[in-house]
């Protein structure tokens, strides 16, 4: 067969619906991929090293948030998505779709060590025929200076003619039940014709809109871009918050004022940090690359450098909300409210509240927290549990630290009950409660 016959072949397979499609790593990302796939028809297999995972995809329970469990069942129960932690099943495929975590070591530095161990699992069995996208976030030229000569180099087959490779960067925002992979539109590049049309052609099968570029490096630039001008934008803002601070200015309130023009800006809002998956450790991706061409990212360089410091802002409110009420920091008692990066989330991932978290207990702070989508967590090598969000515990707190705003508390009663409030997220300031007991970060 030629190359001509495989790119017509995978064509018709996938406009059929008739194409075997793989899914590399089940998390946030390529469950809701895979289900989605799986449901108008494809046969969905996914490969997972988490054998707990593997168990409960072949069983229909679902554990991310924006899958739904009916559908998770309805898929599984009528054969068209299974799991597995074996990568004996890559040549039944002919779609394999690589979501796996792409994070970064203490000195910030790009670990591919997935990417790379899946792409040489990939290259032991590819065979003639077969689509790779990498949907997880990355360094511009991965696709092409890392994955393709793996792929190449093991299987000795051509890309663009034997085989076909594409980036199409993830565009989950986990919580969001007004943007799904449904309906968020699709950025697809590759660095051939023949790659990037059927990646193409693939992702049109289920996703409303599809936006090709001209390679794989353009694809995996515009996510980092992304993830970027939110992190310089939050950064702007939380340096906007230490100043107020120093010119004892109520940032929200300048913040509200400004978001009422409609035109020229767009609302962002300091916190306690950045966490998740995204802004904390991408933007750092495209600094890291930028340097192999001798060119300083120094956006992205003091975004990242303030958004790390916000902790540490909120340790110093913290402790002078503490002292004005003449409480020894050593020696008092603190409620974290909300420990997940994200308001009603079940996920913890960088979360900036574990950084305030660990600042309290260096300086000897008693702490308690309180999160009903986290029910506990290892911090400094101890485990603690979410407590009950009762009187007693609200009352016997020195201060309560707002640090995530979910929305199922009842913020009212809360600063009712409590001493004293550290709001890092704003969430009371336009309540009916008693302000005088607020402090906003």
């Amino acid at each position: 067969m030629n190359s001509n016959q495989y790119h017509l072949n995978l064509q018709q397979k996938i406009t059929n619906h008739r194409a075997v499609v793989g899914v590399i790593g089940l998390g946030y990302v390529g469950l809701p991929f895979a289900v989605e796939k799986a449901k108008v028809g494809f046969q969905v297999i996914g490969i997972e090293r988490n054998p707990l995972r593997v168990a409960d995809v072949n069983q229909g329970k679902n554990y991310i948030s924006d899958v739904k469990d009916d559908e998770l069942k309805e898929v599984v129960s009528q054969g068209y998505f299974k799991a597995t932690d074996s990568f004996d099943v890559v040549p039944e495929m002919d779609v394999i779709v690589i979501c796996v975590p792409t994070p970064l070591t203490k000195n910030l530095v790009p670990n591919l060590s997935y990417v790379e161990s899946v792409t040489t699992e990939i290259a032991k069995k590819l065979r003639p025929g077969q689509l790779i996208t990498l949907e997880s976030t990355t360094y511009p030229g991965t696709t092409d200076e890392v994955m393709k000569p793996i792929l190449e180099g093991k299987s000795e087959l051509q890309q663009g003619q034997e085989f076909f490779l594409a980036h199409s960067p993830e565009r989950v925002d986990p919580g969001n039940k007004r943007y799904t992979t449904k309906n968020t539109c699709k950025v697809v590049g590759a660095s051939d014709s023949n790659s990037l049309d059927v990646a193409n052609l693939f992702y049109q099968q289920t996703i409303e809109k599809v936006v090709t570029v001209s390679s794989a490096k353009a694809a995996e630039l515009v996510k980092v871009f992304e993830n970027t001008f939110r992190a310089v934008n939050i950064a702007l803002v939380n340096e906007l918050a230490l100043l107020c601070d120093r010119l004892d200015l109520n940032v929200w309130e300048v913040l509200d004022a400004a978001n009422t023009k409609p035109f020229g800006i767009m609302p962002f809002y300091p916190g306690p940090g950045v966490g998740g998956h995204c802004i904390p450790l991408d933007p750092h991706y495209l600094e890291w690359k930028a340097k192999e061409f001798n060119f300083q990212t120094r956006f992205i360089r003091l975004a990242g450098e303030l958004n790390r410091k916000m902790p540490e802002f909120v340790q110093e409110k913290a402790w002078r909300t503490l002292n004005n009420l003449g409480i020894a920091p050593s020696r008092s008692q603190i409620l974290i409210l909300g420990v997940s990066y994200k308001k009603d989330l079940a996920d913890c991932r960088e979360s900036p509240a574990l950084e305030v978290m660990k600042l309290l207990l260096a300086d000897g702070v008693e702490i308690t927290y309180h999160d009903p989508y986290i029910p506990e967590l290892s911090l400094e090598g101890q485990i603690y549990k979410s407590a009950d969000l009762d009187d007693n515990l609200i009352k016997n707190a020195d201060l309560v630290i707002i640090t995530t705003d979910h929305s199922n508390i009842d913020y009212v009663g809360l600063v009712e009950k409590a001493k004293a409030v550290l709001d890092t997220r704003g969430i009371t300031r336009k309540l009916d409660c008693n302000q005088e007991k607020v402090t906003l970060l």
